[in-house]
């Protein structure tokens, strides 16, 4: 057995979960991506304890991640949306500048897997990133439905809980 299979057997079974949609325009009605992640994640096996939309803005963001850092009914937050390069997306940079740990290469295999099933070279316009603030992970994708689709059935589904080890295994 290799080491990676033995750290997701010692991995938990139960990931208590945040999802957070950053647009200016959505509603909970109208989050389709913010639907899916959640869907996913519970059909994954993981418990979603809060769902947030929050505009892009760097201040409104950077307080969301604290506070999810400070909630200890969140072990992960995933944010959906604002990772572009518009003069609007801050996502990244507060996302960044809130992290204790990147884990950049989430971003890296994001846009990996972007430009060779999906949206050949336009994926170098995305700034997907992860890492850890405290010790809830952070995982931030673009907003849209395929692109929160290919991140969490490629990444963070089947790693969720390998990352909860590694950032747990101390405790």
């Amino acid at each position: 057995m290799t080491s990676v299979e033995q750290h997701r057997r010692e991995a938990p079974a139960q990931v208590r979960c945040m999802v957070v949609t950053v647009s200016d325009t959505r509603t909970p009605e109208t989050d389709k991506s913010g639907a899916l992640m959640k869907q996913l994640l519970e059909e994954a096996g993981y418990a979603v304890v809060r769902y947030r939309i929050v505009k892009d803005e760097y201040d409104l963001i950077r307080e969301l991640i604290r506070e999810a850092a400070a909630d200890d009914e969140v072990e992960a937050l995933l944010l959906n949306g604002g990772t572009g390069i518009a003069p609007r997306d801050t996502t990244y940079e507060a996302v960044r500048d809130s992290l204790d740990k990147e884990m950049p290469g989430f971003g890296e295999i994001f846009r990996y897997l972007s430009f060779a099933e999906d949206i050949g070279s336009a994926a170098i316009l995305s700034r997907a990133t992860a890492g850890v603030a405290g010790r809830t992970a952070v995982f931030s994708t673009p907003g849209s439905s395929g692109a929160v689709r290919l991140a969490m059935t490629r990444i963070i589904v089947p790693e969720l809980r390998h990352v909860m080890r590694e950032i747990y295994k101390d405790r």
